[in-house]
């Protein structure tokens, strides 16, 4: 063996490579884990300020290691990028930072990563790059002429340079929703946000207990055995919010996010902002035309920055994408202790979206596929 080589080649030190490669060197195994970026938790310090988990602190946790009680029941973003460094340093994982894996094959023995420092090779592969990898780029028809700023939201950091401006954010899932709430609090002139697909808005808890543990039971059940209940508790949290403008979900919770993969919209003051008139909905953008926005209705809005809350893909597909192991959306069709028939030794932590959470799920995948690696290497 080489200096470059391991039993498991772990891509991403994110919370899933982390969450991988620290159950892994528990059993013993030898680990080696690259990342593109530069140090451990970046991502997440560069997210927008306003952000805190959607999940509680006791639910977000990584396998081995609680975060503090000072953080708070919904834990900032720059808590979230501490405790990550604190997590690999006592793991002991050290990653292979600004190392960019292009591509994997499979050889007899195990696999071999083509990356930007280059070649390695590994018994088995865990890909753990993260389900929002790369920012889509907002593109539409007649953009070009638009005298205004278009970023896209994994841009925005805070509303300040929007004090004053009037501004449209596309998109009413969980980010465009809570930038959109934070430019009204923060003192845009106007916020207008186009809605494509209407959302399913829920509140962060009810009463006592998080939305989000509610949910852990959803992702077993039946969307029309639970959809019904997650209606009548939208209309008691949340009220109709089509008298505000608000587009009605066309499915429950639980069926869109199967059909799309589009989890509901967790409530952090966009609610409050429809109410008080703050934030109005809108159709579809549509085109540009000049210094207008057209909408898909026909109807026109003339604003002074378009902030793209469009979402990401997974950005796996020049990766894996020869090897069959991916859905039409660009998700891999296994995940935690599978791995795909056409890939053994192949999985992928981290990369799916679930009602209960991305880092509840992350813990149970990375301890599922942490024993099935070892299981597999021993034999």
């Amino acid at each position: 063996m080489t200096r470059d080589d391991a039993e498991v080649l772990v891509i991403g030190a994110g919370p899933a490579g982390l969450a991988v490669a620290a159950c892994l060197r528990r059993r013993g195994v030898d680990v080696l884990v690259v990342d593109k970026g530069a140090a451990v938790g970046e991502s997440w310090e560069r997210r927008y300020s306003r952000l805190h988990l959607h999940t509680p602190r006791i639910q977000s946790a990584l396998p081995g290691l609680r975060m503090p009680r000072r953080f708070g029941r919904w834990t900032a973003k720059d808590d979230v990028a501490r405790y990550l460094r604190v997590f690999a340093q006592r793991a002991g994982i050290r990653p292979r930072f600004g190392t960019v894996v292009e591509r994997l094959d499979r050889t007899a023995d195990g696999w071999t990563a083509q990356t930007s420092a280059g070649p390695l090779s590994a018994r088995q592969v865990v890909v753990a790059t993260g389900y929002n990898g790369v920012p889509i780029a907002p593109h539409w028809p007649g953009q070009e002429t638009f005298a205004g700023e278009i970023v896209h939201s994994s841009q925005y950091r805070d509303a300040r340079p929007f004090v004053g401006r009037r501004v449209l954010v596309v998109g009413a899932g969980n980010t465009g929703a809570e930038i959109a709430a934070d430019l009204t609090e923060t003192g845009a002139a106007s916020v207008h946000i186009a809605v494509r697909t209407p959302p399913n808005i829920i509140p962060r808890q009810v009463g006592p207990f998080p939305t989000t543990l509610l949910a852990v039971p959803m992702d077993f059940l039946p969307s029309w055995l639970v959809d019904g209940g997650n209606r009548l508790l939208q209309r008691l949290t949340v009220g109709d919010l089509t008298r505000y403008g608000m587009p009605a979900p066309r499915a429950g919770v639980v069926a869109q996010a199967r059909a799309t993969g589009h989890t509901p919209t967790i409530d952090v003051g966009l609610v409050a902002s429809l109410k008080a008139g703050t934030v109005t909905p809108t159709p579809a953008l549509d085109r540009f035309d000049g210094d207008e926005v057209v909408l898909v209705d026909g109807s026109r809005l003339t604003v002074d920055a378009v902030i793209a809350a469009v979402g990401y893909t997974t950005g796996l597909a020049p990766i894996v994408g020869h090897l069959g192991v991916l859905d039409g959306r660009g998700v891999p069709v296994a995940h935690g202790a599978a791995s795909a028939p056409a890939a053994p030794g192949l999985r992928f932590v981290g990369l799916v979206n679930p009602l209960k959470g991305v880092l509840f799920q992350i813990s149970l995948d990375a301890r599922a596929a942490a024993r099935a690696i070892s299981r597999e290497l021993r034999r």
